[in-house]
This record gives C-alpha cells, sequence and structure tokens, in this order.
C-alpha cells in the first residue's frame, strides 16, 4: 500500500518487512479501487480490527476463518463475529453450542466477540476484505501470502500458541506451525453443513484452557 498501513504497533513491527514487499503494494492497489467504485466489507477502518484489538505481544490463540462475511452490516474485521445488533450467523450458533456443551456456559445473546481478541484471541480471516454478495471475490489478490506470513511469524517468534483450525481451509494453514513449540487443533467447521461430522464434540475450548494453563498463561474467559 502506498500510504502507511494503520496498525496495531506490535504488528507494524514484526510485519514490517510484508508490508514492503511488492505483492502487498499491489493489494493496496486493488483494494484502493474495489473501496472506491463497490460495496466492501468489512468497512476500510476495520480491515485490521483483529490486529488492533489483539496486539502482537498478547496473542495466546488464533482461530483461523476464511472470508468475511459479505452481507450488510455483518463483518465487523473479527473472524465469525458479528456486532452486538446482527442476527447470530449460524456458523456462530454452532461455536456457541459447542461452548456450552464443553464448558457448561450458557450461550451469549448477540455476535460480539470482541471480548476474545482483548484476551489475546486472535481472530485471523485468511483474507480480510470481501465484495458484498460475492464470497470468495478478494480471494487470490495477496491476502492470503500476508496472513501466510501472519502465521508464520507468530509460529517462528512465538511459543506455546494455541492454533485452531475448523475446516480444510484452515488446515491447509498448518504447514506454516511448528507443532514442536505450539498446539495445534483440528476439526471439522463449524458451519451447519459439516459441524456434525466432528466439529461437535472436539472440545477445543477446553483443551486450549489445558495447555494455556499448562504454560503458566491465563485461560480465555469463553463466554
Amino acid at each position: 500500500m502506498k500510504q502507511q498501513v494503520q496498525i496495531e504497533t506490535g504488528w507494524k513491527k514484526a510485519l514490517a518487512s510484508e508490508f514492503k514487499k511488492p505483492y502487498f503494494e499491489e493489494l493496496g492497489d486493488f483494494l484502493h479501487d474495489e473501496y472506491e467504485n463497490e460495496t466492501v466489507y468489512p468497512p476500510m477502518k476495520s480491515v485490521f480490527r483483529a490486529f488492533d484489538l489483539c496486539p502482537y505481544d498478547d496473542v495466546k490463540v488464533v482461530i483461523i476463518g476464511q472470508d468475511p462475511y459479505h452481507g450488510p452490516k455483518q463483518a465487523n474485521g473479527l473472524s465469525f463475529s458479528v456486532g452486538k445488533n446482527v442476527a447470530v450467523p449460524p456458523s456462530l450458533q454452532n461455536i456457541y453450542k459447542e461452548i456450552q456443551s464443553d464448558l457448561g456456559l450458557s450461550i451469549p445473546k448477540n455476535g460480539d466477540l470482541t471480548y476474545l481478541a482483548e484476551q489475546g484471541v486472535l481472530l485471523l480471516n485468511a483474507t480480510l476484505t470481501v465484495r458484498a454478495n460475492e464470497p470468495g471475490s478478494h480471494q487470490g489478490h495477496g491476502w492470503e501470502t500476508f496472513t501466510d506470513a501472519v502465521i508464520q511469524t507468530l509460529s517462528d517468534k512465538k511459543e506455546n500458541l494455541v492454533f485452531i483450525l475448523w475446516g480444510k481451509f484452515a488446515e491447509g494453514k498448518g504447514s506454516k506451525i511448528d507443532s514442536e513449540k505450539h498446539l495445534i487443533l483440528t476439526s471439522a467447521h463449524p458451519s451447519p453443513f459439516s459441524a456434525h461430522h466432528g466439529f461437535f464434540g472436539s472440545r477445543h475450548f477446553s483443551k486450549t484452557n489445558e495447555y494455556l494453563k499448562t504454560h503458566a498463561k491465563k485461560p480465555i474467559e469463553w463466554i
């Protein structure tokens, strides 16, 4: 991007080399045109919100999604999350059901996951933007290279993180993660099409907290 990237200071330092690469410049040009001429989600100010709410130094858990939601007022910069006044999407409903089953907690009344990001959960989509009503429309323009670099950087520079990979797409990111240094949890995706094929009963939330406590880290309050 020709203009300076506005992102949390720790991330800005950790990813400084990425922001200077040709693919990122090209991505910036593409996004400039898209936001000028199309309806794009999330709003431009929220593109790096996952990083701003979960500073680099605070990351404990990474949950990888695919695209942002492509409907009006849904995408808020955090994977699987929506605003407080937006209907909870089916995948997130299933995530809440699994948390309830795993930890015995009550299901929240809204789908805003800001509270998780603020505890060190990086809610990362592989592609950070999408054109309205066109799922996958911003794939193949550089975001995947960038988010691969994010995962690689976390894997290389940190220890004892938990990477939660739901579905084949997220599992594909697993090749960037050092399983000797980090815990990798995989299962089916929480979408209604696949949740009954291995997502329900995976108990990723309790397993994450057990691992964090083992490594002297504060567990996540999932709800």
